[in-house]
């Protein structure tokens, strides 16, 4: 499986505020960018599979949301987090 329960330990020490902190926006937009940078490579070789394109469509949404949320609530928080993942918006 791509995302193991290291990964995710070590995306959210990263980017949360802790080693089990899960519920920040910024361990979950890292999370997030992680699942649809696999995705994406999935859909190059996979063209046809419309259900994951689907899911990526929607984790793209929520991503969005994450960051519209941040936006609004610390700017700063949401400048630093788009340039840590090299995000372009």
């Amino acid at each position: 499986m791509y995302l193991t329960k290291e990964i995710k330990e070590e995306i959210f020490a990263k980017h949360g505020k802790g080693k089990n902190d899960t519920g920040t926006a910024e361990a979950q937009i890292a999370l997030f960018t992680h699942r649809i940078n696999h995705l994406t490579e999935h859909l190059k070789k996979n063209r046809k599979d419309y259900n994951t394109e689907r899911s990526l469509v929607k984790l793209v949404g929520k991503r969005r949301a994450l960051l519209d949320y941040l936006t609004k609530k610390d700017i700063l928080r949401y400048r630093a987090i788009v340039k840590e993942l090299g995000l372009r918006k």
